[in-house]
């Protein structure tokens, strides 16, 4: 099976140097220019996506106009925080630039008061009071918040809502997972970053491929055919030579996930509503 999803991926493989050229002249021309901010903030967490996410905003913006904060709680693996650590030291952020701050009073304050158990609300409460601590800082240095989520995880809706995503600008995501990884490796992002399993961290043990029953290089390859290249569910399992059972459950991921990548839906009572027009595709209406 390993041969047969090959073929896409070979097809997600980008020019690492254009696509950094491009993303970094966009994310200044947006911070400085048309937003005119100082520069960005954003949250480490040790993982591929906000490493690879910081190495492309020191490009574009320059260190000293970047701020990156490592926010645990105590379910954070130390060793994420260290790794966050050495992506601080080798951008050489000057030391007002960053700051580990422990948000696991906030949480606890927040989930005790409203009888909080589960832990995936928790994990959602959590990266909600992270964006938070982001906007708070991005405010006091004048800056954008940088959003480090990647085109496969927004997707299929494996984010936050209003965690996250509440960002201001995102860099990555119009790249695949695999896809960050070759830039990852081409801005120099410690490979021990890059090979390490994807895991928001939001409760212990959690990984994201573990999680979502799937491995990222076959979730972008159904991902790219389905979405990019628009074969129908049944020619990407063909394609892949998988079950057509996988397509479709990584397709109603996308479908049940629709309301986390839009704006709030507003019932219209004053002339035409165009949002179901071209929100979504008309066969999921």
């Amino acid at each position: 099976m390993a041969n047969l999803v090959k073929l896409p991926i070979d097809q997600l493989k980008i020019d690492e140097e254009k696509v950094a050229d491009y993303l970094c002249s966009r994310l200044r021309h947006y911070v400085l220019e048309y937003a005119g901010k100082r520069g960005g903030v954003l949250g480490l967490s040790g993982g591929i996506d906000s490493a690879t996410t910081a190495y492309l905003a020191v490009r574009a913006l320059g260190p000293e106009n970047v701020f990156c904060y490592i926010l645990p709680t105590s379910v954070t693996p130390r060793s994420d925080i260290v790794l966050a650590q050495n992506v601080i030291k080798e951008l050489g952020l000057p030391r007002g630039n960053y700051e580990l701050i422990d948000i696991e009073d906030i949480v606890n304050m927040f989930t005790d008061r409203v009888k909080i158990e589960s832990n995936f609300i928790r994990g959602n409460v959590a990266a909600r009071v992270r964006m938070t601590v982001l906007h708070a800082q991005a405010a006091k240095n004048n800056c954008l918040v940088i959003g480090t989520s990647d085109k496969s995880e927004l997707t299929i809706g494996y984010f936050t809502k209003y965690g996250d995503a509440g960002v201001d600008v995102m860099p990555i995501a119009d790249l695949y997972k695999t896809q960050v990884r070759q830039l990852a490796r081409y801005l120099g992002v410690p490979e021990e970053i890059i090979v390490k399993p994807p895991s928001p961290a939001l409760w212990a043990g959690q990984t994201a491929e573990s999680e979502l029953g799937i491995g990222y290089e076959l979730l972008d390859s159904i991902l790219y055919l389905r979405f990019d290249s628009w074969l129908s569910e049944e020619e990407v399992a063909a394609r892949l030579g998988i079950g057509v059972e996988k397509v479709e459950r990584v397709v109603k991921m996308v479908k049940q996930t629709q309301h986390k990548r839009l704006p709030p839906e507003i019932f219209r009572l004053s002339g035409r509503s165009h949002g179901s027009d071209w929100r979504y595709p008309r066969e999921w209406r």
